[in-house]
């Protein structure tokens, strides 16, 4: 069951944004939790030599009962390691370099059986830099990528902006992904609770959050070439059309999908199916009962670069029960 496996937070953000003081302030506060860290080159992280207690090779146990590995090998192998140590963390955190698209990381989760079997991909977090952002956005497609796949994102930096600059990059935040949770931090002060362990797949909670966030003119800016579609039928939809169609939806566009997520319901189907995916991969199960009295409405969210919103529409209307 989902429940027993070991959440798994994929840290992102572009090179300076604030990812290795975020991970500092994870290794060094006190918060009762233990934590895995998967990070991808010990050497070019500024993680303070002192908090290392012992140090082979690729696993490093910090002061606090945190674990760090270095990605030098691969990350399915790292893994399998630390899967031979579990019970002594209760969740891993996989900091990616800042050049990187989040997207094999994360898709590691789906992919290899193993890793899949034991751990979740819990959400992608992403750390931005207030000051620097919108000029990233131009010039760098990673940058656009790591906002498009983040379940939560991190303005950082916000003390060296103005009120203007501020709301200015959030809009283009908003234009390539209008569901993350957004934090606006300095120095990465955020309480650790609100990134890691958040379920962050949880559609729900962005509707309770932004319940406006799936209305149509909902976005102010335009993000050129990575856009969000959300779509919600007010019913039911038929298992034998909606899996097919979005299975070869992600098959034929997974290249353009950055990320994709729904909440569906099924005729005769007391639990809600969700399901999350990156690129082609998906992954989806059903959880969490319908509860009384509340509509059996079926959401889907795509984030994704030229995709056909018209043809996608019509796809999806067409699974209806």
């Amino acid at each position: 069951m989902s429940e027993q496996k070991i959440p798994v937070t994929v840290l992102t953000g572009y090179l300076g944004a604030g990812k290795t003081t975020l991970l500092n302030r994870i290794l060094t506060e006190q918060h009762g939790r233990r934590y895995a860290v998967i990070v991808n080159e010990f050497g070019e992280v500024g993680i303070d030599n002192d908090l290392v207690v012992g140090a082979d090779e690729e696993v490093f146990e910090m002061n606090n009962g945190c674990i760090c590995c270095t990605v030098r090998g691969d990350l399915i192998r790292i893994m399998d390691g630390l899967m031979k140590r579990k019970g002594r963390f209760d969740a891993i955190i996989v900091e990616t370099t800042g050049l990187a698209d989040p997207a094999p990381v994360a898709q590691t989760f789906f992919v290899d059986q193993d890793v899949s079997d034991n751990a979740r991909l819990d959400a992608v977090v992403t750390v931005a830099d207030a000051k620097w952002l919108s000029e990233r956005l131009k010039d760098a497609p990673e940058a656009k990528n790591q906002i498009a796949f983040a379940d939560v994102i991190l303005l950082n930096k916000i003390d060296l902006v103005s009120a203007d600059e501020l709301a200015e990059v959030e809009g283009r935040i908003r234009a390539i992904n209008p569901y993350a949770k957004l934090h606006r931090t300095t120095r990465c002060a955020v309480d650790i609770a609100q990134v890691l362990e958040r379920n962050a797949f949880d559609l729900e909670r962005i509707i309770e959050i932004e319940p406006d966030f799936l209305e149509p003119g909902h976005h102010h800016h335009h993000a050129d070439d990575v856009r969000s579609i959300a779509i919600t039928h007010e019913g039911e939809l038929n298992p034998e059309k909606f899996m097919p169609w979005l299975s070869d939806l992600t098959q034929v566009e997974g290249p353009n999908i950055l990320r994709c997520k729904g909440i569906v319901a099924f005729p005769g189907e007391p639990k809600r199916f969700v399901f999350q995916g990156v690129h082609m991969m998906l992954d989806g199960d059903v959880q969490g009962d319908w509860k009384p009295g509340e509509p059996r409405r079926s959401r889907v969210v795509f984030i994704g670069r030229d995709l056909d919103e018209a043809k996608i529409r019509a796809g999806f209307s067409a699974c209806a029960a």
